[in-house]
């Protein structure tokens, strides 16, 4: 199945999950195997954040594709950067803060477990 660039949605969440500014969601995929959650493109501006939060009954892939940013991986912090990938399994949780000067670009995608 194939979707065209043009047919993949968008959509703005502001202060996802508690955090600062806004986090654009490109939707790559128009249909999803029944246990993947979420195939998206995640843009996060300069000074934007998703805040920390824990998942439960899934787990969620970050590979990312453009800039830098700070990872909270459980209770530990890490500095990341283009080709960075991170992996967070159910019953652990993560945060994202881009603190870099341009876009940071995550690819994310959400299976349950």
């Amino acid at each position: 199945m194939i979707t065209r660039s043009e047919e993949q949605g968008h959509s703005i969440r502001e202060f996802m999950r508690g955090g600062k500014k806004h986090v654009e969601h490109t939707h790559l995929s128009s249909a999803l195997p029944e246990n993947v959650r979420i195939f998206n493109v995640l843009t996060l501006i300069p000074g934007a954040s998703i805040g920390y939060h824990v998942h439960e009954g899934e787990s969620e892939l970050f590979y990312f594709l453009e800039g830098n940013g700070r990872v909270q991986d459980d209770e530990a912090f890490f500095d990341i950067s283009a080709g960075d990938s991170m992996a967070t399994f159910s019953g652990h949780g993560h945060g994202v803060e881009n603190t870099g000067d341009t876009d940071l670009v995550i690819l994310a995608v959400i299976v349950k477990d």
